[in-house]
Formats: C-alpha cells, sequence, structure tokens
C-alpha cells in the first residue's frame, strides 16, 4: 500500500428525514469533523451539486501547480500561498455523504442518484427490509458502501468507515501529485511499513492536511493552527551525499557526522526552495521495515503560514452548532 500523496480535511454530510436520528449521530460524530445535517432531500442534492464547481478550480489550481513547476518555478512556496487562500473553499467541500434509504418523498438510492456531478465517496444507512436493496446498489457501484441502521455499536462503525473513506484521496487527486515523484520515491513510499509509520509521524504531530513532494523529496503539511511543517524524507544509503551537501554549506564537522551516522538531517533542499539561506536540523526517525526512510521534522517559518485565522480549528469554530441546513437559511 502506498503512502497517500495528498490529504485535505472535509465536510461531512448526512441526509435523513428522522430529525431525532440524524441529530443523535452529530452528537457522536468526532467534534474535529466538519458535519452538515440534512432533513430534506432536495436540499442535500442543490448543496452538494453546487460544490462541484468549487471542487474543480481547487483541482484546476492544483494542476496548475504542477505545470509551473515543470517550467521550474518551486512547489513548496505554491502550496504555502495556495494554503493562504479562505479555508472553507478546502475544508467546507462535502468527501462523504451518509444517507438514509427510508424517506417518504424520495428514498436515499434515488436521492443518491440525483447528485451527479458531484463526486465524493457515498453510504448507505437501510433497515432490515432494504438490505437487498442496497447489496444490488454497491454491486453496481452507486455506492462505496452500505450500513444496517440495526448493527451493534453503529456509531463506532459508521465512524470508522468514514474515516476511511475521508484518509483517502480522490484518485483524480493522486495522479495530480504522483507526477511530481520519482518511480523510485513511489516504490519507497510503498515500501513495507513506511505508510503506517508516516501516518503515526503525522497523527502524534498533528498534521491533517498534507501534501508528499519529490522535489525535495517529503511532505509539506499544515497542523489545526495554521502552523506548517516540513517532513524532510531521506534514503538511509544517501546520508553521505546529504553531508557533502552540508558541507559545501560550512557546516560544522561534528554535524557532519551526525548527517553520516543517519541521527540528523538537514534541511537544505527545502530552504533553497523558499530563497532561505540558513538550514535548520532535526533528528531523525526512522520510517518503516529496514532499510526504510529517515525522516526528520521541521519546522516553517511563521511568516509563511497561513496561521490561526485561515486554519482549521478556526474553520471549525466558524461553522457554529451542528444544525440541519435549510435552503432558505441559505438566501
Amino acid at each position: 500500500m502506498i503512502f497517500p500523496l495528498y490529504r485535505c480535511p472535509a465536510t461531512v454530510a448526512f441526509l435523513d428525514d428522522d430529525e431525532a436520528w440524524i441529530e443523535m449521530l452529530a452528537d457522536v460524530m468526532p467534534e474535529h469533523w466538519p458535519v452538515t445535517l440534512y432533513l430534506h432531500p432536495a436540499d442535500c442534492i442543490s448543496c452538494l451539486r453546487l460544490q462541484s464547481p468549487l471542487q474543480e478550480s481547487l483541482d484546476w489550481q492544483q494542476r496548475d501547480m504542477i505545470d509551473r513547476w515543470r517550467e521550474g518555478r518551486p512547489l513548496v512556496p505554491q502550496i504555502l500561498q495556495y494554503w493562504q487562500q479562505d479555508p472553507a473553499a478546502r475544508y467546507g467541500l462535502t468527501q462523504v455523504c451518509v444517507v438514509d434509504y427510508s424517506m417518504p418523498a424520495m428514498n436515499g438510492l434515488q436521492a443518491l442518484e440525483q447528485l451527479s456531478p458531484w463526486v465524493g465517496a457515498r453510504i448507505l444507512l437501510t433497515g432490515r427490509a432494504d438490505e437487498q436493496i442496497a447489496v444490488d446498489a454497491f454491486n453496481q457501484g452507486l455506492i462505496e458502501q452500505y450500513i444496517p441502521k440495526q448493527v451493534d455499536g453503529i456509531a463506532r462503525k459508521l465512524t470508522q468507515t468514514i474515516q476511511r473513506m475521508l484518509d483517502a484521496p480522490r484518485p483524480e487527486q493522486a495522479l495530480i501529485w504522483r507526477s511530481t515523484l520519482s518511480r523510485e520515491q513511489l516504490q519507497l513510499l510503498a515500501a513495507p511499513g513506511v505508510a503506517d509509520g508516516l501516518a503515526a509521524c503525522l497523527e502524534s504531530h498533528q498534521l491533517a492536511e498534507y501534501f508528499v513532494l519529490g522535489d525535495p523529496f517529503g511532505v509539506l503539511a499544515l497542523d489545526a493552527d495554521g502552523q506548517a511543517f516540513w517532513l524532510q524524507l531521506e534514503r538511509p544509503d544517501r546520508v553521505e551525499e546529504l553531508a557533502e551537501l552540508a558541507a559545501c554549506r560550512s557546516i560544522g564537522n561534528a554535524e557532519i557526522e551526525e548527517i553520516r551516522l543517519g541521527r540528523k538531517l538537514v534541511d537544505i533542499e527545502f530552504r533553497q526552495s523558499l530563497g532561505l539561506d540558513e538550514p535548520a536540523w532535526a533528528p531523525t526517525t526512522r520510517v518503516g521495515d529496514s532499510p526504510g526512510l529517515l525522516a526528520g521534522l521541521f519546522r516553517v517559518p511563521p511568516q509563511l503560514c497561513p496561521g490561526a485565522s485561515r486554519s482549521y480549528r478556526g474553520y471549525l469554530r466558524a461553522c457554529g452548532p451542528r444544525e440541519p441546513v435549510e435552503l432558505s437559511s441559505l438566501d
């Protein structure tokens, strides 16, 4: 399994005409998820359809970054600039929609069929009498998952399923960012234990949004407070090359020896992409099974980060309480 090359927090939508049920789901879903509730299929369909042009705009911006990179413009400052825009442009997009099958005016499957061209993942909640319908819909590719409402621990099951879908980037986005990586780098990211190791490293530092880059090689990530970090990745057999690069920058012999031993990394290439002179140091963590990768985490200068005003945490606060959306309230 290759480590996902792109991840961005996104909104989860719930559609169910039972107000008590949908409010219960809102109460038990993780607090760090943006959640939108719909009681009427027409409201859900209208709102999600409106998101398609916004998603296309973000995809275009990302493809444009790659095109500029091919022309010689570094990716790192472009991504940092991309993160400066209104966070609602990214976090407000719905990535997963959970729909109850049994609704009076329009059943859940009919509602999902009308969501085209919305490209998110679809989950159908069913009663006992509706399970064969859900199986057929799954086999036809109309939904990614169905979950019986009567299953034990439905909140836990639903949360786990949604989280798995939130963690998986859309194939279109994965394809965009594969082009920045060499075949060797992609193989390293697919090596045993690397995906789990990188995920654990990012989670331990609460880094939820990121891009995996090949030039330089590493993960440019953002935490919930708008602080950016650079997780530099190096092959263990490349530390001698990195030490020689450090020697050219008149770095002391003691520090160079730490690089040769694989104990520290220096972010020379990353700093160069930002036009900064003085490199920084970070202790290494081994990621994946032997030989794996060496990883070092560096803090991006705060003046280059989006900061609290454009952070994920700030966006969640601005969302307010989880209440059903009525189209009249959007006018």
